[in-house]
């Protein structure tokens, strides 16, 4: 990977934490963390509170939701197997996830569900890790009939329903047919949640002891799970999802007794985890030095270039493509990156002020993490506003600006 020298600009850093402290001021983001780090130069910015209201400030170590940015972690266990040879990308999974043999797709993704013809070929592993198994949550086709399924059966993390324990949510997957053949078309989300079912049937354990195991002990990431212990609940803010009509501040989610208070009946890979700044940054840091951590591998060098690199053509990425560019109204504009690896975007063009390369995603209850191998640049922005307005996307967006524009070469 090309070295660069050279940090961050003092004028840039100004801008970076003036535009952050605006939209904090603003009223429409009560906190957030930002981590940003190139080379060995680190930095952090902690500003506003954790409730919309004031109470106690944000700090480096406050704990969020990861939503969506669980992906490019729990992907990382996958990893490990097929390093160790217990996987093969186009092993069929029929072994490990017998509940989606001989599957049926539907002669058009908006058919009723029992409209359909024979999967043209098996499930494979590599199908499971690009997201291109079948059946995913398609936000341009919401209130169709496999749409609607996938919602009332607790597929997703969908309240009031509750998504099962892991059988179960097999089983109910499993009782569904495939929206495309395998292979054909990326879809979002579910395939993430599959890779977790996978890494724990093929290693016989909880896919969080697997990833405690092999991925957050070795870098250190004491404070990722998929729940937050009692002792630390003080440090994980309510989560918002404001009324899209008049910006009001309703909780999706209390600390209390709320969804991650409690081990969940789902260890979801695809929106379960639960993190800090400085634990995601120990991860992309890993991944930016090809697998190694303080001297110690945790990925192979190849597999970190699988992960991190293209792995779609045109034709596969085509429904995200048309998400992220048609229909920005629902995406606000995230996902243009042009790319797809294992459980993350990668950036094939340039259209903004990112190199092509970058590898990351951002999450629906205002999370974003991406890692950058040409600039060696690494950037966390952690807040607790869900999608439902534009205010988190609209951060992002300024966050990642100001940081590259803060380069200083």
């Amino acid at each position: 990977m090309e070295q660069v020298n050279g940090g961050f600009s003092a004028t840039g850093l100004r801008r970076l934490h003036d535009v952050l402290t605006r939209h904090v001021e603003s009223g429409k983001i009560p906190g957030l963390v930002a981590l940003f780090s190139r080379g060995e130069e680190t930095h952090v910015e902690a500003l506003g509170t954790m409730r919309h209201d004031g109470g106690a400030p944000m700090r480096r170590d406050t704990v969020f939701r990861m939503a969506s940015t669980s992906k490019p972690v729990s992907i990382a266990a996958a990893m490990v197997l097929l390093d160790e040879c217990r996987l093969r990308l186009d092993d069929v999974v029929d072994p490990w996830l017998p509940e989606l043999a001989d599957r049926r797709v539907l002669v058009r993704p908006d058919a009723e569900l029992d409209d359909t013809v024979p999967a043209r070929r098996p499930i494979t592993v590599r199908d499971v890790l690009t997201s291109t198994f079948g059946l995913g949550m398609d936000f341009t086709a919401l209130g169709k009939p496999i749409m609607n399924a996938i919602f009332e059966q607790g597929l997703t993390p969908n309240l009031p329903v509750e998504v099962p324990e892991q059988d179960e949510w097999m089983r109910r997957l499993g009782a569904l047919p495939l929206a495309y053949h395998p292979g054909e078309q990326w879809q979002y989300h579910i395939a993430s949640d599959l890779v977790g079912v996978l890494v724990s049937r093929v290693s016989g354990q909880s896919f969080e002891e697997f990833l405690r195991e092999r991925i957050f002990e070795p870098l250190g990431m004491t404070d990722t799970g998929f729940h937050v212990p009692a002792d630390r609940i003080d440090r994980l803010p309510p989560l918002y999802a404001p009324d899209p009509a008049t910006g009001e501040f309703l909780v999706w989610d209390e600390p209390q007794d709320g969804r991650w208070s409690k081990p969940p009946a789902f260890q979801g890979g695809g929106g379960g985890l639960v993190s800090t700044a400085d634990d995601y940054h120990a991860y992309f840091r890993m991944l930016l030095n090809g697998g190694v951590h303080n001297g110690r591998r945790i990925l192979s060098r190849p597999a970190v270039e699988l992960m991190t690199t293209n792995r779609l053509t045109p034709e596969q990425n085509a429904a995200r493509t048309a998400l992220a560019t048609g229909n920005v109204h629902i995406s606000f504009g995230q996902g243009q990156q042009g790319g797809w690896g294992f459980g993350m975007a990668v950036r094939t063009y340039r259209g903004d002020y990112a190199p092509v390369g970058q590898f990351g995603w951002d999450g629906g209850s205002g999370t974003s993490a991406y890692a950058d191998p040409a600039n060696r640049l690494t950037g966390i922005l952690l807040c607790q506003l869900g999608y439902s307005v534009p205010n988190p996307a609209h951060l992002m967006n300024d966050f990642w600006t100001t940081l590259y524009q803060a380069l200083d070469d």
